[in-house]
This record gives C-alpha cells, structure tokens and sequence, in this order.
C-alpha cells in the first residue's frame, strides 16, 4: 500500500531515508523518521479504513506521513514527529494485544504523547511491571488519558478513593470496569454499587411501580456500565444471586460492607450525613470509590452543602485514601464533549479544587 499527500514545499525537494527510528533534524528544525511494522496483519487496522487514522495523526500534530507497504515515513518539526511515532507505536501494540483503535483511541494516545510514560504504559517496561490495564469477560481496558493512568493505578493501591472531575472522563466506568475484574478474579465477593436515588432528598414515593422501579432509573448508569464489562447473562445471575447489588445510598445505613468492591456514583449530591453514614459501612477486605463533580451540586444549599466536598477536605491526604482529580482534558468521550463542559465551566477551571 502506497500512500502519498503532495505538498508544495516538496514539489522539488524530497529528504532522504532514515531508518533509525528516531527524529533526525534536518533544515529549519524538521525532522524524518521511518517506522517499520512487523506485524503486517493490523496494518489495516493501524491506517484506518482510506487511512483515516494517519490523517488524524496529521491534522492533530500537524506532521506528514506517507505510508509503502509496512513502513511509515513522518516528516515535521522535532517534537510532533516524535509524538506521532510514539502515538502509531502505540496504536500498534494494542492492536496486537487485541484491542480496537478508533479516533477516540488515538485522541487519547495523541493527547498521553506529551508525558514521559506513554511508551510504558502500552508496552510495559522491559523486564519490570506489565501495562497498567483492566481485564474484564467482555474487553480489556486501557488508560486513555493522563489521569486516568493515576486513577487506575490509585483503584488497585487504596482502600478509598476520591474521583472529581466533569462528565466524561471515566470515573464511574473505570471504577466499575475496576469491580467487574475484582470480582471475577475472586479478590472480592460483592460488587454494590450506589447512588443518590434523585438529586435530593431521595423522595421516591410519587413514582409508579415498586421499590426496584422507581429506584432504576436513576441507577441506570450503572447498569449500563455493567453490562459493557460482562455478558448480560452473567450480570443477571449475579444481580439474582446477590453477588452484584445496585442501591440507592440510603439502602447502606446500618450495613458492614466486607469482602466487597463499593462504588458510590454522583456522589457530590449526598449530604454530608449520607456521606459519612457510607463511608463508615467500610468493611474488612474492600475497597470504596467515591466518584463526583464537585461543581454540579443539584442539592438545595449548593456546593456548600455537598457531602462529597466536606469529605475530600476532611480526608485528603489520609493514609489509604486516594483523591484522583479529572480535568477536562481528560474527557474521553465524543471531542465535543470536552469542549461542552470547557464551555460551560471556563477555560481556566481545568481542575477542581
């Protein structure tokens, strides 16, 4: 497969071949490197159907890439030709290790080029710890942004976690995603995931049907995150079994959560009543995620009165509680949802404080 782009500044001048596999510099700060993939069987797959996988490449780091055969020639300034063969590297190796590549896996693969730890994180150090992943029945995760690296890493190294930050960004799926696995594996006995039922107060009685019904839709997030990392048969076994319960808050008074992974979702909607009520159903052999947006506080008294603040105040930095916090930069969803919330929240309140 041949693939060329004229450009103007070429129609005379064609750098020669380099095969090292790093940038060399060449006139006015440009750079050429070729990349040859051995493993010919994904290059389909790596391109992208009419390569639109190297025309996101090209467009996001504002590089050019012809492609012959197996390999891949990238030619621009220094720095995005460098990012741009880490990025196709990557691409590469998950590929191999059997997961797909679509744009919004090289967004984020384009987006963790700028750290130090990309290359690491996909093929693993040599000889030292295995890349940071989540394998559960139905598919094998990957982090797909720089702080998700953080979070997953925080979801198997702590007992509870704090997870801020806007829609988006993976909270609740890694967290969920994080569960499945534990509880598979048999590290775990009980999956109970958790919510505010409504945005506050939990006043259900107005709603038709019993308990189960009016409480459903508003866990409906969970569910579908459930179903993404298992078969729907196992989940409904589960949930028929007890094994994997899914709960409005105020379900958790007066219970000991042991022997279980417990994810509270929406959390910046608890009081800090509630808050400290589930915090303190902590039970031996678990592990607690909180996941919320401190500034979409639906309760009366706003932010002020949200539980998940008071408890991220009164608790960072306790040994054996992490607090991961999402920007967004690191919404992985559609692009045009990070910049929605850029929109809506501002420029300047990357981080939650």
């Amino acid at each position: 497969m041949a693939r060329k782009l004229p450009r103007a500044d070429e129609a005379h001048h064609r750098p020669e071949q380099h095969r090292l596999g790093q940038p060399r510099a060449g006139h006015m700060g440009r750079a050429r490197v070729e990349v040859e993939f051995d493993e010919q069987t994904v290059l389909g797959a790596l391109f992208g159907q009419f390569d639109t996988n190297l025309v996101l490449l090209e467009n996001r780091l504002g590089v050019y890439i012809s492609a012959r055969g197996n390999r891949v020639v990238i030619e621009g300034p220094d720095d995005p030709v460098a990012r741009a063969r880490d990025v196709l590297k990557g691409m590469h190796q998950r590929l191999l290790s059997g997961q797909e590549v679509d744009s919004g896996a090289v967004d984020s693969l384009i987006a963790m080029s700028v750290e130090p730890t990309l290359e690491g994180i996909i093929t693993g150090a040599p000889g030292g710890a295995p890349p940071i992943m989540i394998r559960t029945r139905k598919k094998t995760i990957v982090p797909r942004s720089a702080t998700q690296i953080d979070y997953m890493r925080a979801l198997v190294s702590h007992d509870v976690i704090f997870a801020l930050g806007p829609a988006g960004t993976g909270k609740t799926y890694l967290a969920v995603a994080q569960a499945v696995a534990q509880l598979i594996s048999g590290s775990v006995q009980r999956l109970i995931l958790s919510r505010p039922a409504v945005e506050a107060g939990e006043r259900l009685g107005f709603l038709p049907g019993d308990m189960k019904e009016k409480v459903d839709p508003y866990l409906r997030p969970l569910y579908d995150a459930l179903y993404d990392c298992m078969p729907p048969e196992q989940v409904e076994r589960r949930l028929a079994s007890a094994e994997i319960e899914v709960a409005p808050i105020a379900f958790m008074r007066g219970r000991t959560l042991a022997d279980a992974f417990v994810i509270l979702d929406e959390a910046q909607n608890t009081t800090p009543a509630q808050m400290k009520m589930f915090l303190t159903r902590f039970g031996q052999n678990s592990r607690m995620v909180i996941c919320g947006d401190p500034k979409q506080v639906d309760l009366p008294g706003g932010v002020s009165a949200s539980g998940l603040n008071d408890a991220v105040k009164r608790l960072e930095g306790v040994e054996g509680i992490a607090t991961v916090r999402f920007s967004t930069a690191d919404v992985v969803r559609h692009p045009i949802v990070g910049r929605i919330v850029e929109a809506y929240e501002g420029k300047n309140d990357g981080k939650d404080e």
